[in-house]
């Protein structure tokens, strides 16, 4: 149940959030909202995948 609620999270999270590496967004120009953005949706990601 815990990986079908990630699985589910991360498909909201790809049509809601905007997609930074499409956009070839260097991450050391990056605000920090943009940083957070990219690091929930990397650690959704992840939990999703384990």
């Amino acid at each position: 149940m815990k990986k079908h609620f990630y699985k589910t999270l991360n498909k909201i999270n790809k049509k809601v959030l905007p997609s930074y590496s499409k956009k070839r967004l260097d991450l050391q120009k990056a605000s920090k909202v943009q940083l957070a953005i990219f690091g929930w949706k990397l650690w959704v990601t992840k939990k999703a995948l384990d």
